[in-house]
């Protein structure tokens, strides 16, 4: 039996072929003992190829004791292409290397450089996520990626991020404070009301970095996807602060003077979401408000998904479809609710919508404020935002008796598929009930 191939071999082997090239380079004859034992190491090196057990072929050892296999890959230019994997022990080579080839016959390629994360998210945010992904979820990955996912990750290779790099992710976010001036400053230093990022932004980290991950796998980048083998942070339940009936009517009664009456009510009478009463247009309201879209502002409207439906109201004040097919509804219009919206409506407006501020289309986020300066003026809690007063519906529908699968469907909490069209789910008969219920609640302060 002829002697294994041993590293040291490996190194004689190269270092004959190199002296050899040379003197062939020079114009000059070797020696004949370099010739003989150039001639018998090329033999026996040969030979430790052909010996190789099934499922070795391309494996060797480096003249620094590495273990290497090489895969041949498809070549669209007729150019040889290798993958070639390197591990200090030859049964991880050889693992690796049976792995390489499924992974080939699953792919029909396979990468041969692996890519930093860092140039990954550049490709994955400018030519990929746009036309997957909303913009305003986007916009939110965006601040997420390049705020922390990058800065800790980004370095690393997308073959070389593990679980435990995931993991990191999250355990330094939720130790990052919330104030950025408080990021430069150390831990001891830190005053006792600190708060920290919250497991809502981790987790939003957390999504933006599997979903770009995800996009890898697709294209063959990586095999498989590190943030599938960490638990997903979990969001803390905040209980969110709602306006008691006593409060409601407090409420109702405070914006009997105001101008914007008609737009705080609506929000307060239907338990619609912000989005929805902004984009709310004088066509769509009839018997019923039909909630079939949404004002958004989005900076970027480039590029969007080929299913993303959107119109522009103006500048960057888009009216765009609800994010869930639940959010397609209509809710009955019912009184005392019907008559203050008739009342708003006899002076419309050129542009459609039926809620304006100065003359202009809201701006969600100014709604938001507005809202919170109006519960100060009302002296009523400024813990309930405006996304509260969804909230206080529900509430206020629960204590009206309405049976909790109409409110589902009234608020849009239902999960369930509903047609692209004006036909829902709903029973507008008993929705209308339901919405009457409610009205009765709060029509002796609506009506003083």
């Amino acid at each position: 039996m002829a002697a294994k191939w041993t590293a040291e071999d490996e190194r004689n082997y190269v270092a004959d072929r190199t002296v050899l090239k040379k003197l062939e380079a020079r114009g000059e004859e070797p020696s004949a003992w370099l010739a003989e034992e150039y001639a018998d190491l090329s033999k026996r090196r040969a030979e430790a190829k052909r010996r190789r057990p099934k499922g070795e072929g391309g494996v060797y050892q480096r003249a620094d004791g590495l273990w290497c296999a090489s895969v041949e890959l498809p070549s669209p230019d007729g150019k040889r292409r290798r993958k070639v994997i390197c591990r200090k022990a030859k049964d991880a080579v050889i693992r690796e290397l049976r792995d390489a080839k499924k992974e080939l016959e699953k792919l029909g390629n396979l990468e041969t450089r692996s890519t930093p994360l860092n140039d990954w998210a550049a490709h994955w945010l400018e030519r990929i996520a746009p036309k997957d992904i909303k913009p305003r979820t986007l916009a939110g990955y965006k601040t997420v990626i390049n705020g922390y996912v990058l800065p800790i990750l980004g370095k690393k290779t997308l073959n070389k991020i593990t679980a435990q790099d995931v993991r990191r992710l999250h355990d330094t976010m939720a130790a990052t404070p919330k104030d950025p001036k408080l990021r430069d400053v150390k831990p001891e230093d830190w005053p006792a009301d600190t708060v920290m990022l919250s497991s809502t932004y981790i987790l939003l980290a957390h999504n933006a970095l599997s979903v770009m991950l995800n996009a890898a796998m697709r294209e063959g980048k990586i095999s498989n996807n590190p943030c599938d083998m960490v638990n997903r942070p979990r969001k803390r339940k905040l209980e969110q602060q709602a306006l008691t009936l006593e409060q409601a009517m407090q409420l109702l009664a405070h914006l009997a003077t105001r101008e914007d009456r008609a737009l705080w009510a609506t929000y307060l009478l239907t338990g619609a979401r912000r989005g929805e009463i902004l984009g709310l247009e004088q066509d769509r309201v009839t018997g019923v408000l039909d909630l079939s879209w949404q004002l958004q502002r989005i900076t970027d409207i480039k590029n969007v998904p080929d299913d993303f439906e959107y119109r522009q109201v103006k500048s960057s004040l888009y009216l765009t479809r609800p994010k869930s097919q639940s959010g397609w509804r209509v809710i009955p219009l019912v009184e005392p609710l019907k008559t203050i919206l008739e009342l708003h409506l006899q002076h419309p407006h050129e542009d459609g919508l039926v809620f304006h501020e100065d003359g202009r289309p809201w701006d969600p986020d100014r709604a938001t404020k507005a809202w919170k300066q109006l519960m100060r003026d009302a002296g009523l809690p400024e813990d309930v935002v405006l996304h509260g007063a969804r909230h206080t519906t529900v509430e206020l529908l629960y204590a009206a008796k309405v049976p909790e699968d109409l409110i589902t469907q009234i608020v849009g909490h239902s999960t369930r598929t509903m047609t692209r069209s004006y036909k829902t789910r709903l029973d507008i008969a008993r929705a209308t009930e339901g919405m009457e219920s409610l009205s009765a609640l709060l029509r002796p302060q609506i009506e003083a």
